[in-house]
């Protein structure tokens, strides 16, 4: 018997399971095109994660980025190039233990900074050297002089200051506040950081760094005044 005109239109329609299959289909397209794809990872962090698998290439290159810094704080707050080298073996010491412990809530430069001083601060402990509070109270005193702005730059400490005097004068500082010196204006760690690795107030930062500065003024003004009478 020969088909109907409506007979072969019904015979060649899609079934219902292919349409809504085909339907299916679109919108997945259409959803995938509106997603925003994940940034990659960065090195730095896949490193990071490597290491604290357990990857010693990895850790090994963490090392190989980071010891400057670290050696470079040792060496200021200690002011001994053999200490100075055994804190900075001690500090990545700690740090292949602890690792793994490294949770990124603050950024790894600022982690391993602090688990390095923590290492310097004990070792100076050891020595019986005398260490500034961290905690003591904002207020300035009266040779901190009126008008003065925690945190801001010294002029009086820029421009043509000779390097050797400079350096001595540092190392002179109390060590609190030579820790504080040395991370802000030497490291560059912002007020913000230096508080999370020293686990002090920003206004306790600013006004560490604005005393060790004006100690600082005074033992570049002594320096001069003894230059002068050579």
């Amino acid at each position: 018997m020969p088909r109907t005109r409506f007979q072969k239109q019904t015979s060649e329609a899609p079934a219902p399971e292919a349409v809504e299959q085909k339907d299916s289909q679109v919108r997945l397209r259409e959803t995938a095109s509106q997603v925003t794809p994940l940034p990659p990872a960065s090195p730095d962090a896949e490193i990071l994660a490597r290491a604290q698998a357990g990857d010693h290439h990895a850790f090994a290159h963490l090392y190989s980025l980071h010891k400057r810094r670290i050696y470079s704080l040792c060496l200021r707050m200690v002011g001994n190039v053999a200490e100075a080298e055994d804190l900075t073996q001690e500090a990545f010491l700690q740090l292949h233990r602890k690792i793994a412990t490294f949770r990124g809530d603050s950024a790894f430069s600022t982690w391993l900074h602090r688990l390095s001083i923590n290492v310097v601060l004990m070792h100076l402990r050891k020595k019986g050297l005398p260490l500034m509070s961290l905690d003591e109270a904002m207020e300035p005193s009266y040779d901190d002089g009126p008008g003065r702005s925690f945190g801001a730059p010294d002029l009086s400490l820029t421009g043509s200051i000779d390097r050797l005097a400079l350096e001595r004068a540092v190392a002179a500082l109390p060590a609190g506040y030579r820790l504080i010196f040395v991370l802000h204006d030497v490291e560059g760690f912002e007020h913000n950081e230096i508080a999370a690795m020293l686990d002090c107030s920003v206004g306790n930062s600013k006004s560490q760094l604005h005393k060790a500065r004006l100690k600082l003024r005074d033992a570049l003004r002594l320096s001069l005044r003894k230059g002068d009478r050579r």
